[in-house]
């Protein structure tokens, strides 16, 4: 397992990326004489090029070995982030993001799958929750660093510090990061057929709703809490602590119960609850929602675990591409609900609107989720490889 930490600092950087954003959009705006909205769109063009990219690389260059696609991918998810930094205008800063956004999206899909080729069938669910605990604390302990440092200093500062640990997390990965077995190279055939496959469409539907709710909604947090509670730009970082902590412990948690007990569904079916609990009770709670954002955050990021585990034992011989347009989705869905609420925000809609919203989302993704449990196969049964499921292949040592 220690060769999944590698894996896992990559993910950190990837967290902090993705969603230090949202507490700097106020200071950015600022400082490239833009709006807020404007601004929030650099988080939806990186999220665009996050999902176009990884089912494009997962399915197209299949047969490259994951260990050079997984350093080349890191490699330019921190040439964005020093563009990011360097950005004299928000055309170059939307570029740069962009570019993030592509290297992120790979990267992420493919460290999905390694981990779970590595750690193999029985440990999967801790595998995979050590990635998504790589993501959310990068969120936990990085976003209001990252924060904090652009009080004191720049949100150029901020994003040098990206860039100086995803290239740190370059430099391991590239050092320590064991040889992989490509998968062969699937037919665009085959991953279009991903698509239409009964049991693995209403996984990918269930992310990409829960996603348009909680990250679309994550990215205007600051005009939101500031609706509701009168919160200003400089007390946002404790809101951020209790979200990234929830993040934490749920992405922890849910890879052992999954191992545990094999009840994916269920667990599921609960997460996605609390997300609607949280996100509806956020406007009446206002300056007091520090319950609400930690639930809401263990929600979230906790999701994905068993949502992956589902994918890679439905999805027989194609579980790096189902994986990648699951990937895929989550991050659509981020653009989706943050270029939403942007436009939403632009066209004269109260910020404390946005968590009602996002919480009727929710409950349609909950809806989907019952929908389909009703008639799927084997209902919670243990979430065990069927033959010919593959994720990147056995582990071989170098």
């Amino acid at each position: 397992m220690r060769r999944i930490w590698l894996l896992m600092l990559g993910a950190f950087t990837l967290g902090l990326d993705a969603y230090v954003m949202a507490g700097l959009l106020p200071v950015v705006a600022e400082d490239l004489g833009t709006s807020v909205s404007l601004a929030g769109q650099m988080v939806t063009v990186f999220t665009l090029a996050y999902a176009v990219s990884a089912p494009l690389v997962a399915g197209l260059l299949a047969g490259v070995g994951p260990r050079a696609l997984l350093v080349a991918a890191l490699a330019v998810f921190t040439l964005g982030n020093a563009l990011t930094a360097l950005a004299p205008g928000l055309a170059v800063l939307l570029a740069a993001r962009v570019v993030a956004g592509a290297g992120a999206g790979v990267y992420s899909a493919l460290a999905t799958a390694a981990a779970a080729a590595l750690a193999g069938p029985e440990r999967r669910g801790r595998a995979l929750a050590l990635v998504m605990g790589g993501m959310s604390s990068g969120t936990v302990l990085g976003v209001p660093l990252g924060v904090l440092l652009a009080d004191h200093t720049s949100w150029r500062s901020t994003m040098w510090l990206v860039t100086g640990l995803g290239a740190v997390a370059l430099a391991g990965l590239g050092a320590g990061l064991p040889r992989i077995p490509a998968q062969p190279s699937v037919p665009v055939r085959a991953r279009l057929g991903a698509l239409a496959d009964r049991a693995v469409l209403p996984v990918v539907a269930v992310s990409f709703l829960a996603a348009v709710s909680s990250l679309g909604l994550y990215t205007y947090l600051a005009p939101v809490l500031d609706a509701a509670g009168g919160v200003g730009e400089g007390d946002v970082a404790p809101y951020l602590w209790a979200w990234g902590v929830g993040g934490v412990l749920g992405s922890v948690l849910a890879g052992p119960l999954v191992d545990r007990t094999g009840r994916a569904l269920a667990l599921v079916t609960g997460v996605m609850a609390a997300l609607v609990l949280a996100e509806g009770a956020l406007p009446l709670l206002g300056a007091a929602a520090f319950p609400a954002l930690v639930l809401w955050g263990a929600a979230g990021w906790a999701l994905q675990v068993p949502q992956q585990h589902r994918l890679l034992a439905l999805s027989e011989g194609r579980g790096t591409v189902a994986l990648a347009l699951n990937n895929s989705a989550l991050y659509l869905g981020s653009a989706a609900g943050s270029g939403a609420a942007g436009l939403a925000l632009s066209a004269g809609l109260g910020a404390g609107a946005l968590p009602w919203a996002a919480a009727a989302v929710a409950a349609a993704g909950l809806a989907v989720h019952g929908a389909a449990g009703r008639g799927a196969r084997g209902g919670d049964s243990r979430c065990q490889d069927a033959p010919g499921v593959s994720t990147l292949g056995t582990y071989e040592h170098s």
